[in-house]
């Protein structure tokens, strides 16, 4: 979140390299907790490269199984410790081949700017 001097009402916003370091620290801490984690990735402006002040962390998890709705599956990811807030996506492998092979807008987005920090074909 940002932070004011002490000397200064200046607020000031966590660079991207302090963004993505706390999502690696948080994504490592969560694989251990959860072995159904099958990949974290995240998009939007931190993805893109033009994150700034205000941005938020989109963060797309794909887990083995889960028969709650979507929405209620970010719930079991708490994200309050990282620095900005965060927009989190829970989909199960079996709505993710499916949103895949739709091919729709989203999808596609994801396609382009997703950066994956871990996946099926890479090791944690």
């Amino acid at each position: 979140m940002p932070v004011t001097s002490t000397t200064s009402s200046v607020k000031r916003w966590p660079s991207a390299d302090t963004v993505l370091s706390a999502l690696r620290a948080w994504g490592a801490a969560a694989a251990e907790r959860r072995e159904d984690l099958i990949a974290l990735g995240y998009f939007g402006s931190h993805a893109r490269g033009d994150a700034g002040f205000g941005s938020d962390l989109d963060l797309i998890l794909i887990v083995g199984a889960d028969t709650r709705p979507r929405m209620e599956r970010a719930i079991d990811w708490p994200t309050n410790t990282l620095p900005v807030p965060t927009d989190l996506i829970v989909y199960t492998r079996a709505e993710w081949h499916r949103l895949q092979a739709e091919g729709g807008r989203f999808a596609r987005t994801l396609d382009n700017e997703a950066r994956w920090l871990w996946n099926e074909t890479n090791e944690r």
